[in-house]
């Protein structure tokens, strides 16, 4: 019995590999990076899977064995090497990644409820940016309210959506294969020969690769788990390995599958927002299903978005404010409901969601500001993950203090060099993303999607430099802010952003000059209420 027991607190390697591979990849990911590269992707996931993937999950695995104690989290294997500030500010720009994140799963759930109900793109067509932007946050609300009264919630939106996920993305490859077999090798890609996969290393093609990044990361959520298993130096590699080996199944075949419906050549400008809908109707009709895979497919993406913005808004906010030393993080923010949960942290991930949705509005339409809000993701995603290589070369630098189970590499100046390297890429694809995808180069739209993805960066990274001011309020007068000025800051940023909003949407011609004195009057009024003592002040 004691031996049956003591087995069964073990994970075995198949299993930590779903798990991993649940976090890691799905169709949506394969979609995005057709659009963005067309059939030469297929060459770029290979190259990304084997000097990308594999290296990056057996990184992971060592800092997990490492700092298994401290949860295995990103800011604590930073704090563990670098102290306490640079673990706040890793848990902060972790947090703030995951604000586009939320945005653009809120805006794929009203994209999914639109086909859902309607079965056709068409309702895109009928509301406007600022009814988009209006809809997006109000599901925001409506998921707060969901997790403030149904405990439960999150677990049952990712049961079933991620099951239902992995069985859609599977049987999409499967259908599109035989249905290849069935048509005699008829495919849309047409001319299709070798050089259709070679990609073209141009300006564009490098500017993408932040997006290959951003699908493929995501397999340090598992790291804790290294030492669960009954053999971590043999079993984590193996799990890894198999990890890559199914994302290079899903990732290549999965391309090649959308290379047989659409023209990689002539690619529809929505593939991302649209792409999975044509797709499972051009599959539905083709096996004489008519629409019920595309219905299918539009319930399946509801409950994943929803699953997923359930989890951004929880998990992550939970994390910010747990993870993060009482020296640099508000008390206010820290501060829970009778239900345990972080009510604060989810007005501050609101209001940032809000401000960003702000920025895409001015964009022409609602599939700009889709897929402009999943670069944005491209960029910010990738950038964080460059903590994940630093904490290696870290812990490599100096491996007698850092000592583990399961070690990738044995000789340290080589994995020094192969964490160096990892780093290197991913901090320039991080800075080649910045540059604008989906639109006309040097348009008038490149550069305004440009500056707004400099500015995201700026006050998403930034804000965190001003949190341990706000701290310091506290520690100084023993609030940060009273309650009147609590309600005037507030009352300021919600009014100016529905002002902005309501700007946006009209056809003013200097709308987007009128914004900008309108926000710098609210943000100036908001510094001077803020900056006055509070009348409570308790020290």
């Amino acid at each position: 019995m004691d031996t049956t027991n003591k087995k069964n607190k073990y994970i075995s390697w198949p299993v930590l590999t779903l798990m991993a591979f649940c976090t890691v990849i799905g169709l949506d990911d394969i979609m995005y990076n057709f659009q963005n590269q067309g059939m030469s992707v297929v060459t770029s996931w290979i190259i990304m899977c084997i000097f990308y993937v594999i290296p990056y999950s057996l990184m992971v695995g060592q800092l997990g064995s490492v700092f298994s104690k401290e949860g295995g989290g990103l800011s604590s294997w930073v704090r563990g090497t670098d102290g306490e500030f640079l673990g706040y500010f890793t848990a902060w720009t972790y947090w703030a990644a995951s604000i586009p994140y939320a945005v653009d799963s809120a805006n794929e759930i009203i994209v999914d409820i639109g086909w859902a109900l309607t079965g056709s793109e068409k309702f895109q067509h009928q509301i406007n940016n600022s009814t988009f932007a209006i809809l997006t946050f109000t599901m925001f609300i409506i998921f707060i309210i969901i997790e403030h009264y149904f405990s439960h919630s999150m677990e049952i939106l990712s049961t079933i959506g991620g099951g239902l996920m992995l069985i859609m993305t599977l049987m999409f490859v499967f259908l599109a294969f035989l249905g290849l077999a069935k048509s005699g090798g008829h495919m849309a890609t047409q001319p299709f020969t070798w050089r259709t996969l070679i990609p073209k290393f141009d300006m564009h093609y490098w500017s993408t690769i932040a997006m290959l990044i951003f699908a493929l990361n995501g397999c340090e959520l598992v790291a804790p788990y290294v030492t669960k298993m009954r053999h971590p130096k043999s079993d984590f590699p193996k799990a890894m390995i198999a990890l890559a080996i199914m994302t290079i199944f899903l990732t290549v075949f999965g391309s090649f599958a959308l290379g047989i419906y659409f023209n990689a050549y002539h690619i529809p400008n929505d593939l991302k927002m649209n792409g999975a809908y044509y797709v499972f109707d051009m599959v539905g009709h083709q096996y004489g299903m008519g629409k019920f895979l595309l219905y299918l497919w539009a319930w399946t993406s509801v409950f994943y978005n929803a699953a997923l913005l359930a989890v951004l808004l929880d998990a992550m906010t939970r994390m910010l404010i747990s993870d993060t030393g009482d020296k640099y993080m508000p008390h206010f923010l820290r501060k829970k409901d009778k239900n345990g949960l972080p009510i604060n942290g989810y007005i501050l991930t609101v209001s940032l969601s809000a401000f960003i949705m702000l920025l895409g509005i001015f964009l022409p339409d609602m599939n700009d500001i889709f897929n402009w809000l999943l670069n944005l993701n491209g960029i910010i995603s990738p950038g964080v993950t460059c903590w994940i290589f630093y904490s290696f070369m870290r812990i490599r630098k100096n491996s007698k203090k850092f000592p583990s189970d399961y070690v990738f590499i044995k000789n340290d100046k080589l994995a020094y060099a192969a964490g160096l390297f990892l780093l290197v890429v991913t901090a320039a694809a991080t800075i080649m993303g910045i540059a604008p995808q989906d639109v006309k180069q040097y348009g008038s739209i490149w550069w305004y999607e440009l500056i707004i993805n400099v500015i995201s960066i700026i006050v998403l990274i930034g804000l965190g430099a001003i949190l341990p001011g706000i701290r310091r309020r506290e520690e100084e007068y023993g609030v940060a802010f009273s309650r009147p000025q609590w309600i005037t800051i507030f009352t300021i940023i919600i009014v100016s952003v529905i002002i902005d909003i309501y700007l946006g949407g009209t056809k003013i011609a200097l709308r987007g000059v009128y914004i900008g004195i309108e926000a710098i009057i609210a943000l100036t009024i908001c510094w001077v209420v803020g900056h006055r003592k509070p009348a409570d002040a308790t020290k």
